[in-house]
């Protein structure tokens, strides 16, 4: 795939659809950018906080919030 894109004033790329479908991008995201024989080179990469999420999730305990009685939930007495 080739494509042509401009540079706006702020040094912003807009990556085309087609492009953003092969390398399955999603947003946000991350790309890993560098030069080689004068050429520049985006390669996707993945956020490192997106790669632990979910790996300590096992240890917490989860209990539901009823919306409508948060205030009773809370501790107020350090406030």
């Amino acid at each position: 795939m080739q494509a042509t894109i401009s540079i706006t004033n702020k040094w912003q790329l807009h990556i085309p659809k087609a492009a953003r479908i092969a390398l399955k991008l999603t947003k946000p995201g991350k790309v890993e950018a560098r030069v080689e024989n004068n050429t520049l080179i985006l390669t996707p990469t993945k956020s490192k906080i997106l790669e632990v999420a979910g790996k300590y999730q096992h240890l917490y305990k989860k209990h539901p919030i009823d919306i409508d009685n948060v205030r009773a939930i809370i501790d107020y007495s350090n406030l």
